[in-house]
């Protein structure tokens, strides 16, 4: 969630007290040459807002930021933990401090020394209130990150903040244990971190882009926009950002000085913001990857060879409509019910994504621990929606406020939100206005409370596979539901008592009740979880797929992937 928060149609952890295994996919060949090798053209649609690996919280910014550098752990196939730029990590006996230990001989894509103290870097970086980034509460269980993360930059001396600065328990040591001086020393390889209390999901979110070791210099050098070129990003992942053409295509390059092995072959990231002219597109073998839309299934499942080629499989995002509120009438829950009463389900799925998706009432999606079958509140009932308008404090539909649909515009979601506005037209006998944005501006607004719209349609796609990941770090006051005004200060008791059980059964117990009082309160409409889509060219072969691929296939290991000769 990274994965993260997925712009719609926009393609828009137990813990481990000793780990060590290999990466996935590993090769350890030699690399050839970039023009030599064959090139993996992908499509994402819209270009990203945000290429700070600090900053950055949408599906198409996490994906470069994933290719381009690594953090402490990473995932197997299976989804499971193992060990990325850290080759083994050790927690105390009551698990409120964890050691991280770096392979021996890190280095940056140029050669340089990569060692702990950058680690820390950015960990520091994540939680320092002046970076005020997306997803700056996620490293909240550090202990001082809190308090040093909600300090007031505009009263605060620079003394205080130093104080608080010093109290965060992150530190870079060599491998006898002494405090690491700079980021010249290969033997700087442990970095301790301190936990404000047991945090058992706490290793997933050392692989979080947040833990991305981006070089202090560079973003001294150019704190505003550093990242908007290629030259800004040197990295430690599987590749190398050779170019970045805004609104046309990123070029990525195997990283010859990759630990884990060399991809063999380059990876083009393109930006075709009309999906029916990418569909064209990679029908002409100018797209290898292409994240159709579900207007073009029926034409894919009548063509045999587009058909085997075809990858359909459940993810793990959840969608909804979400309203803002602190702008009326959705400060109202009453009208938050109504407007998700009078949304049918079944029939978006039928008719607008053509059965590429399903039906849901529930947060935490089928396949995520923690989901929980059987919920009926909200569920689609026409007349229970007009009795809610008029037990709100407007007392009738024609008293309301103008209401906008804010969407990512393109020809074919125009179509799709037309039809939802329509329905709650049809509703409540009132005019739903249409709202559609440039895509990159919509990803935008929706990251801050201030510009976020009145009603749009955002959903959630796992960062990692725990309940931890669909609750507390999207609905925990100050986390991702605070772009549109949620919080709850009964709901924050239950998650942090949730977050800090380390009995496995009962944690999953306790986030279940926390999504139960969660539905209640009706923060948003939900509707529907995903189903993604692809289109793969048979050229494209070692994919291996999980339910977290949710930009495209064989993207959580891209070692494995290789081009045949076409």
């Amino acid at each position: 969630m990274r994965k993260t928060l997925y712009i719609f149609f926009a393609v828009l952890i137990t813990m481990s007290m000793l780990l060590t295994a290999c990466k996935p996919g590993a090769t350890g060949a030699a690399p050839a040459a970039a023009a030599d090798l064959p090139v993996l053209r992908v499509n994402f649609i819209s270009y990203p807002d945000m290429l700070d690996p600090q900053k950055s919280s949408f599906m198409n910014e996490i994906s470069h930021l994933r290719r381009i550098y690594e953090g402490l752990t990473i995932l197997d196939d299976n989804l499971k933990v193992i060990p990325g730029a850290a080759e083994t990590w050790e927690y105390n006996a009551d698990a409120t401090e964890v050691v991280y230990t770096l392979r021996e001989g890190l280095v940056y894509s140029d050669g340089g020394i990569l060692n702990a103290e950058r680690f820390a870097y950015a960990l520091k970086r994540n939680i320092d209130p002046a970076t005020a980034g997306e997803y700056a509460y996620i490293t909240d269980d550090v202990k001082g990150a809190v308090d040093w993360r909600s300090a007031d930059l505009t009263t605060a001396t620079e003394e205080q903040l130093q104080a608080l600065k010093d109290a965060v328990a992150v530190q870079a040591l060599t491998m006898d244990d002494q405090p690491c001086t700079g980021y010249d020393q290969p033997e700087c390889r442990k970095i301790k971190i301190g936990l404000a209390q047991p945090a058992p999901y706490f290793d997933y979110i050392m692989g979080l882009w947040v833990i991305f070791p981006v070089r202090e210099e560079i973003i001294t050098a150019d704190p505003e926009t550093w990242w908007v070129s290629a030259a800004g990003h040197i990295g430690n992942g599987p590749f190398n950002l050779e170019s970045l053409e805004q609104n046309e295509r990123a070029t990525l390059v195997p990283n010859p000085k990759y630990w884990g092995g060399q991809a063999t072959y380059k990876l083009e990231h393109h930006y075709i913001t009309d999906s029916a002219v990418a569909f064209e597109a990679y029908k002409n073998n100018e797209l290898d990857i292409f994240p159709f839309g579900v207007e073009d299934l029926a034409a894919i499942e009548n063509d045999p060879e587009l058909n085997a080629q075809k990858h359909l499989f459940p993810g793990t995002c959840t969608f909804g409509a979400m309203f803002h509120h602190e702008k009326p009438p959705f400060d109202d829950p009453k009208v938050r019910e109504a407007f998700a009463y009078a949304i049918d389900r079944d029939a978006w799925v039928a008719d607008v994504l053509k059965g590429v998706g399903i039906p849901t009432l529930t947060w935490i999606p089928q396949g995520v621990p923690g989901h929980v079958d059987g919920e009926t509140r909200w569920g689609y009932d026409i007349e229970k929606a007009r009795q809610a308008i008029a037990d709100s404090t407007y007392g009738s539909a024609d008293k309301l406020p103008e209401i906008s649909l804010t969407f990512s515009d393109n020809p074919r979601n125009r179509t799709r939100f037309e039809w939802l506005a329509s329905k709650w037209s049809e509703a409540f006998g009132i005019e739903i206005k249409l709202n559609p944005v440039e895509p990159t501006t919509y990803s935008s607004l929706t990251k801050d409370r201030a510009t976020a719209p009145q009603v749009y349609i955002l959903g959630w796609c796992s960062d990692y596979p725990d309940p931890q990941n669909w609750m507390s770090t999207y609905w925990k006051t100050g986390a991702m539901a605070e772009r549109f005004a949620f919080g709850n200060a009964e709901l924050d008791a239950l998650l942090a008592k949730a977050d800090t059980t380390v009995d496995y059964d009962e944690r999953i117990k306790l986030n279940q009740e926390a999504q139960d009082m969660l539905i209640g309160l009706i923060p948003t409409a939900i509707i529907w979880n995903q189903a993604e889509s692809f289109l793969v060219k048979p050229w494209v072969k070692g994919i291996h797929q999980t339910a977290q691929d949710t930009d495209f296939p064989g993207s959580n290991n891209v070692l494995s992937i290789t081009i045949e000769e076409h």
